[in-house]
């Protein structure tokens, strides 16, 4: 039991990492473009700087964004 909850704990840490990293490859491909001025973490929100605006997003979600965002350029 207590080492099920270890390894659910690692896994969790491990997909959270794997999020981080993402947003910020996502963030930073996104700055590299010109869609958005900057981005990173502020107060348990991801915040990202476009058009003069502050956007902020729980992670999942300014995941999805920036995909979207790039996507819109890209496609």
């Amino acid at each position: 039991m207590v080492q099920d909850d270890y390894i659910k704990q690692r896994l969790n840490l491990e997909l959270e990492g794997m999020s981080v990293n993402q947003l910020t490859e996502l963030g930073n491909q996104a700055v590299e473009m010109g869609l958005i001025a900057g981005h990173g973490y502020h107060r348990g929100q991801y915040e990202i700087l476009r058009q003069g605006k502050v956007v902020l997003l729980p992670p999942p979600e300014a995941l999805v964004y920036l995909q979207d965002l790039i996507r819109g350029v890209a496609g």
